[in-house]
C-alpha cells in the first residue's frame, strides 16, 4: 500500500480529464496553491421600489453615496434605514436598458441609453438631472484623461462622443470647445467603453484605442484588433489599466496593446456549452479587488445563474452558485453602531463584524437581486472539488483518504472505473472522522474524488489517498 498526495491543481474543465487538473472548482477562489473560500450573497438594503440593474457607490473626499438603477428610477442608499430612496430626476425615466455609472470630480454620472446624460453632485444634490441641455443620450459611459466619454450614442451605435476639457456639461463642438464625436465605420456596434489615461472603445469585431492628441483633432483613435472584439456589452470590466471581455469564443484581456486570450484551452468551451444564449445580454461583470477576481454573471441553459471568475494574479479559474442578477463593485458607505441596528439582531448577521462591509471607504464585490442591493460578504458557500481521472495502474484499490483542509475538515466521495467511457457514479459523500480519515474502498482503473470542505475552512489543499494494487478478474 502507497499514499498518494493529490494536490487541487488548477481547474481546467476544457482539457481531458486525465490531464491532472480539477473538473470541478465550485463556490471557491482559485489561489496560487490550492483553493479559498468564497462567500455567499448578503442582503445589504431593502427592496426598492422596482428592481434593480446595476449599483455603484460615488465617492468624494471622505463622502461615500451608493446608488442603485431601475428601470424607471435612480435610487439613493439610506444608510440609517437601509431603505433604497428614489432620488429621479422630476418624472422620472423610461427605460429597460441597464443604467451604467461613472464619476468626474466630485460629480456622479449616470446613463441609460434613453435620456440625457444624468448628474449627481456628492453631497450637495438631492435628485438627479439632466446634466446640460446640450448633453446626448448615450448607452456606454466612462473617462478618458480629464474628459467624460459616452459611446453608442443618440442612437447612433458607432459614435463616440466626448464632453469639453474637465467640463461634463460642455458638449457642443466649436473653436472654444473640445468636445467632439467620432464615427467608428469598421468594427459593428460599440459595446464598451473603458477609460483612464487613454480610452478602450470595444466593438463587436474591433477594439479601438483612444488617445488624446491636443488640438484639433483632440483625440486619435487607432485600431489595435480587427475581427475580434467584444459581443457581449455587459461582459467588460476594467481593473487598473486593463480591460476584460467576452468575444465569439472565449475570453479576453486588453491592455491598449496586446490581447490576450485567458480562457483558451482552459474554459471557453465549458463556458459555451453552459451559456444560455436567449439571454446572453444579461450578462455583467464586475472586479472583487479584494480576491484579485474578474466575476461574470451569466445564465446557464439549465435555468437559474452562474458565476464564473478568474483571478488576475495567477491566471486561475473557478465557478460560483449565486442568486444575484447582477454583479458590481462599489465602496461601502460605513455603517455606524445606531446604524447597525438596522440590519436586525447581532446573533442574526451574516456577515461578520470584522468585515470591511461596515468600514466606509473599502472597495467591495457586491451586486443586486431582484430589488435589493447584495454583498458577497455572506457564510461561505459550500465548495465542491473533484478531481480529474487518476490513475494508480491498471487496476488500484483505493482504501482511505484524508482531506488536507487548513481549519475545516470535509465529506469525500469516490467513483472508479475500468474505461473512460464507462458511467461516473459516485459512492455516498462520507464526512472525516475526528482523525481526519474517510473509508472509501473503491477499485478500478480510473477513479475521481468529490471532496466538500466543512467547517471554518479557510484553504482546501489537496487530498492523501491510500491505495493499493487489485487483481484482474
Amino acid at each position: 500500500m502507497t499514499t498518494q498526495r493529490i494536490n487541487f491543481e488548477e481547474w481546467l474543465p476544457d482539457q481531458p480529464s486525465t490531464s491532472g487538473g480539477l473538473v470541478t472548482a465550485n463556490n471557491t477562489v482559485p489561489l496560487l496553491q490550492g483553493y479559498g473560500v468564497f462567500p455567499s450573497s448578503s442582503d445589504y438594503s431593502n427592496n426598492a421600489s422596482e428592481n434593480l440593474n446595476n449599483v455603484y457607490a460615488g465617492k468624494f473626499s471622505t463622502i461615500i453615496q451608493l446608488f442603485a438603477g431601475g428601470a424607471t428610477k435612480l435610487f439613493k442608499y439610506n444608510s440609517g434605514t437601509q431603505n433604497l430612496d428614489d432620488v429621479s430626476k422630476t418624472g422620472g425615466y423610461g427605460s429597460n436598458d441597464k443604467w451604467r455609472f461613472t464619476q468626474f470630480g466630485d460629480v456622479l454620472l449616470a446613463t441609460n441609453n434613453v435620456e440625457k446624460i444624468q448628474s449627481w453632485t456628492v453631497n450637495t444634490s438631492s435628485t438627479f438631472d439632466d446634466v446640460s441641455a446640450d448633453a446626448p443620450y448615450a448607452k456606454f459611459i466612462s473617462v478618458v484623461r480629464d474628459f467624460v466619454v459616452v459611446g453608442d450614442v443618440g442612437g447612433v451605435s458607432n459614435k463616440v462622443q466626448w464632453s469639453d476639457i474637465n467640463d461634463e456639461t460642455n458638449w457642443t463642438s466649436g473653436t472654444t470647445s473640445q468636445s467632439d464625436y467620432q464615427i467608428i465605420a469598421d468594427g459593428g456596434d460599440i459595446t464598451g467603453v473603458t477609460g483612464g489615461e487613454f480610452g478602450l472603445i470595444l466593438l463587436e469585431r474591433s477594439i479601438v484605442r483612444m488617445s488624446y492628441v491636443g488640438s484639433p483633432l483632440f483625440f486619435q483613435f487607432d485600431t489595435i484588433s480587427r475581427g475580434l472584439g467584444c459581443t457581449v456589452a455587459g461582459s467588460v470590466s476594467q481593473y487598473g489599466a486593463v480591460t476584460y471581455f467576452l468575444s465569439d469564443d472565449g475570453f479576453y484581456s486588453c491592455d491598449g496593446t496586446q490581447i490576450k486570450g485567458i480562457g483558451a484551452e482552459k474554459v471557453d468551451k465549458y463556458f459555451f456549452s453552459q451559456l444560455d444564449f436567449d439571454n446572453i445580454n444579461t450578462i455583467s461583470s464586475a472586479v472583487d479587488p479584494v480576491k484579485n477576481l474578474i466575476v461574470w454573471n451569466y445564465p446557464v441553459n439549465s435555468g437559474g445563474r452562474k458565476l464564473i471568475m478568474y483571478n488576475f494574479q495567477n491566471g486561475k479559474w473557478s465557478t460560483g452558485d449565486t442568486t444575484a442578477d447582477y454583479v458590481s463593485s462599489v465602496t461601502t458607505a460605513g455603517v455606524t453602531l445606531e446604524d447597525l441596528d438596522g440590519f436586525g439582531l447581532l446573533d442574526d448577521l451574516t456577515t461578520s463584524l470584522d468585515s470591511r462591509l461596515w468600514t466606509g471607504g473599502k472597495l467591495l464585490f457586491a451586486g443586486v437581486e431582484d430589488a435589493k442591493i447584495v454583498t458577497f460578504t455572506g457564510a461561505n458557500t459550500q465548495a465542491e472539488f473533484v478531481t480529474g481521472d487518476l490513475e494508480f495502474g491498471y487496476n488500484s484499490m483505493v482504501t482511505l483518504a484524508r482531506p488536507i483542509i487548513e481549519n475545516g475538515s470535509a465529506q469525500a466521495a469516490i467513483a472508479s472505473r475500468k474505461e473512460l467511457d464507462d458511467t461516473i457514479t459516485y459512492g455516498s459523500l462520507t464526512s472525516s472522522t475526528s482523525e481526519g480519515r474517510i473509508g472509501l474502498r473503491s477499485n478500478g482503473r480510473w477513479h475521481r474524488i468529490k471532496v466538500r470542505p466543512s467547517g471554518s475552512w479557510l484553504h482546501a489543499i489537496g487530498i492523501d489517498l491510500d491505495v493499493s494494487a487489485a487483481g484482474l478478474r
